[in-house]
């Protein structure tokens, strides 16, 4: 379902200064914009669904925001490096000081993303965290996933399920999850953290970290995480990642006309040969066999 966003806004003093690069899919819109700034410029934004913006320069000096209305002289704050906001929260802004800008922006469609969450949250807890503003200024991890999702954007060259779970791995590193029980002192890696894994492996488009990687990712020693995480998921974390990469191989084979020859290129098999072998092991049958199957 390709998604446009409906959103009502003006702006006075804002430029753009290269042409807008923006692409529909699943449920979502991405935009990337590049705008000159003059001391004084405002604007006003309110969208039916929610939509997140990633900023690539820190505007935290010269940009101020409100949700309660234009008047800047009671009710404002500094605009962070990336910001959530929820479906029909206004916002005006406010340039104090001439600058450049260039951000990302994603519109999202309000059930795409209850059901990406739901099913990890729960539907009350997915419903909370959509409710949820948020504004961060650290952005290292978000700001990575962010710019291989404006390449995307703006010149594609994978499949569109790559930037669709871009996207996702933006949301899950950006909302407010509500709390869980602290699982890792009993012996489990919470929602959280497995959260975290999952922004940081789609941060590879092969699907491929260390263990030293994964551990670094939640903060634990390497001998600890592989103790928690065979305890979490059932798996050790070498079988955790064979089994996503066979799930992106999965989508590849039934989303794209790649043989699959390119698409074990492309998840950094060693060959064919190699890819064959570990996907009949995990899903029972060859590539090509599956992929006969899906067209039927």
């Amino acid at each position: 379902m390709h998604f446009w966003p409906s959103m009502t806004w003006h702006t006075e003093g804002i430029n753009v200064v290269a042409p807008v690069k923006w692409r529909c899919l699943d449920g979502l819109m991405g935009a990337f914009w590049e705008a000159d700034c003059q001391s004084g410029a405002r604007g006003y934004y309110l969208a039916d669904d929610p939509r997140i913006m990633i900023f690539f320069n820190d505007v935290s000096d010269s940009v101020r925001i409100s949700n309660q209305s234009g008047d800047f002289s009671q009710q404002y704050r500094p605009m962070t490096r990336a910001i959530f906001i929820p479906a029909g929260v206004p916002m005006w802004t406010n340039i104090g000081a001439t600058h450049r800008v260039t951000h990302l922006n994603l519109h999202m469609h309000k059930d795409r993303l209850l059901r990406f969450l739901a099913p990890s949250l729960g539907r009350s807890a997915a419903l909370a965290a959509l409710r949820s503003p948020v504004e961060i200024e650290d952005v290292e991890a978000i700001e990575a996933l962010a710019k291989l999702l404006v390449d995307e954007i703006s010149q594609p060259s994978r499949p569109a399920i790559y930037a669709e779970s871009l996207a996702n791995s933006i949301v899950a590193s950006l909302l407010d999850i509500p709390a869980e029980r602290n699982e890792t002192s009993e012996g489990r890696l919470t929602q959280g953290q497995m959260n975290k894994l999952m922004v940081r492996l789609n941060t590879r488009g092969n699907g491929r970290l260390s263990v030293a990687e994964m551990a670094g990712a939640v903060g634990l020693s390497e001998s600890w995480f592989s103790t928690v995480f065979k305890q979490t998921t059932g798996k050790t974390p070498l079988q955790w990642q064979l089994e996503k990469r066979i799930e992106l191989a999965k989508k590849l084979l039934m989303e794209s006309d790649l043989s699959v020859a390119n698409i074990a290129a492309q998840l950094d098999f060693s060959d064919q040969a190699h890819l064959t072998k570990v996907f009949r092991h995990v899903a029972g049958g060859t590539p090509a066999a599956w992929r006969r199957l899906q067209a039927r």
